[in-house]
């Protein structure tokens, strides 16, 4: 049963991006409890790379009625990212010459994205939340409003992020950006569908990352041990590849990934630890111990940077994802240290 609806919010002023560039008008699309009041604790819901801003359909076990985060008992909200296709503000929009922008779109940051949806905060009317929550780099943006709001956030949990993109996530991102490159037409700017093709190596090259050697080895292993060539992984890359470039588009996907590699909560702040140090949130971090993208090192630091962390390890056979598949165990870590959600 869904419990959050669908609104639009436009800022008709200039929108200033750290790059220098700006924006002449804003648009937030955003999903929010239909008996939405700043009377009920607020749960502000930070989506990942390619999600939108309906948490009941790709977070479905965790928000409802109900749920971990009880739509009845909470006043949950969750804005889609600038710069993503779901209905805020990104490449497949407009400029003032009536163009869509694709590539010409503005190079953005994390703090760009946060800065926007702080914006909404305050159309809203919600003076402080008491809980903001992300995944990947949904938590990059949890973590950014703690800094950047320090006194708008009370709580946070942080799920498979870090502090700062590594070399690793950047090559990540770089050899998925030269997948869309090796498609002439994301170059020739066409239409919005450019770059289909790239869009879907692109998002094979990302499934690397976000499972495991066992998860692939437990749900793509061939069946038929005689089987002459291996398939079944073949298939399952081309099916997630498509699956993606049905729902998404490449210039916002070339986009959000050069935002992933603006993540540095240190930058201009006097380094990481420093900027770690500042925060008063409190946190719940929570890794995954199978997660090569952002692997528990990672987690452990902030848990060591950020005063009074308190800190979990979630144990799963499906790599990054686990902050999207294994949600009894981060149902618990979250009820066992969150006071307001039990």
């Amino acid at each position: 049963m869904k419990t959050m609806n669908r609104y639009f919010y436009k800022y008709n002023s200039p929108f200033e991006l750290e790059c220098g560039e700006k924006l002449e008008q804003l648009e937030i699309c955003y999903h929010i409890t239909d008996n939405f009041t700043t009377d009920k604790k607020v749960i502000w819901i930070c989506h990942a790379l390619t999600a939108n801003s309906n948490p009941e359909e790709w977070w479905p076990n965790f928000v409802g009625k109900g749920k971990l985060f009880d739509t009845d008992k909470y006043s949950v909200i969750c804005a889609n990212i600038l710069g993503s296709c779901y209905g805020s503000t990104g490449p497949a929009s407009f400029d003032q010459n009536g163009n869509q922008y694709l590539l010409s779109f503005p190079n953005i940051t994390v703090r760009d994205i946060v800065r926007a949806h702080d914006i909404l905060r305050e159309r809203l009317g919600i003076r402080h939340i008491d809980i903001v929550i992300g995944g990947s780099i949904g938590g990059f943006q949890a973590l950014e409003w703690s800094i950047m709001f320090p006194e708008k956030i009370a709580g946070m949990v942080l799920l498979a992020c870090n502090a700062k993109v590594s070399p690793w996530g950047t090559a990540f991102n770089e050899t998925q950006r030269m997948a869309l490159f090796s498609d002439p037409s994301f170059e020739e700017q066409n239409s919005i569908s450019g770059g289909a093709k790239g869009l879907e190596t692109a998002r094979a090259i990302a499934l690397l990352s976000y499972r495991s050697y066992k998860g692939y080895k437990l749900t793509q292993s061939e069946e038929d041990c005689d089987k002459l060539f291996a398939e079944k992984a073949c298939s399952y890359q081309k099916y997630q590849g498509k699956k993606l470039k049905d729902r998404f588009n490449a210039y916002s996907y070339y986009t959000l990934t050069k935002s992933i590699d603006s993540h540095n909560v240190g930058r201009g702040r006097g380094g990481v630890e420093k900027a770690l140090s500042q925060i008063k949130a409190k946190p719940l971090i929570i890794g995954i111990d199978s997660d090569v993208l952002f692997p528990l090192e990672e987690q452990k630091f902030l848990a060591e940077n950020i005063p009074n962390s308190q800190f979990e390890i979630i144990s799963s056979d499906f790599g990054h994802d686990g902050f999207l598949l294994e949600w009894k165990s981060i149902t618990a870590a979250i009820k066992k240290h969150i006071k307001i959600i039990q």
